[in-house]
């Protein structure tokens, strides 16, 4: 098999093992929590911030939403789930909106991440991510050497 080929097969593997666990994280954060994959990462991307607020075009792109989609799930976030972050207008442009994330989503970020980083270690022990990282390194290492 070519490197080439095994560089494909590799990603494929790849792209397999993030798709299981997404999907994996997502069933058990809306079983336990309420909440989905995205919301998580909304109120995760919002915390690590100094000022605990990000434009609203700055998290759709973390996040990886469509604007609407980034618009539908703030306002859903700032409603449905009582209050874990907050939609202002930005001081700079009135048109642009941010979220902060509220003291409330902060409670409730790490009450998620328990349950994220246990459902991680797990399904990681499980998982052959690292021989398919392992190997996608080393045929890129080799495709590299070959230029």
């Amino acid at each position: 098999m070519s490197s080439e080929q095994n560089l494909i097969n590799t990603w494929l593997s790849f792209t397999r093992i993030h798709a299981e666990l997404s999907n994996e994280l997502d069933r058990i954060l809306q079983a336990r929590h309420q909440t989905t994959l995205n919301e998580f990462y909304v109120l995760l991307f919002l915390s690590k911030t100094p000022a605990k607020k990000l434009r609203l075009l700055e998290l759709q792109q973390l996040v990886g939403l469509s604007q609407s989609a980034m618009s539908r799930l703030s306002v859903r976030m700032e409603n449905k789930s009582c209050g874990v972050i907050q939609r202002l207008g930005y001081e700079d442009d009135r048109r642009g909106v941010c979220a902060t994330i509220t003291d409330r989503g902060e409670l409730r970020l790490q009450e998620i991440l328990a349950t994220v980083n246990e459902t991680l270690e797990k399904s990681l022990k499980t998982s052959d991510i690292d021989t398919a990282l392992n190997f996608f390194i080393n045929v890129k290492n080799s495709l590299q050497e070959n230029e």
